[in-house]
């Protein structure tokens, strides 16, 4: 085979391949716009309720965190492909 050849070859992915990637893009970015809002709930409330204590961002971070872990298992639990939103 010459060298062209072997790097078509390498370049080739298989639709398995595709779908696991694009799961973890999904879940990657859920998790960290879960988190991110998250974070900025809990900053909003220890500024507003909390006299600006930690524990409401630490807390929100901890949420976003988990309801992005959640919903990425329910992802990768699934025998589906990936749904899409048309816009």
């Amino acid at each position: 085979m010459s060298e062209q050849q072997q790097q078509q070859q390498q370049q080739i992915t298989t639709p398995s391949q595709n779908l696991l990637n694009e799961k973890w893009d999904v879940v990657l970015s859920n998790a960290l716009i879960k988190t991110g809002l998250g974070f900025g709930g809990g900053v909003l409330a220890s500024i507003l309720i909390f006299k600006r204590r930690s524990f409401p961002v630490w807390l929100g971070v901890g949420f976003g965190l988990g309801r992005g872990y959640a919903e990425g298992d329910a992802i990768f639990r699934s025998t589906h492909g990936l749904r899409t939103v048309k816009s």
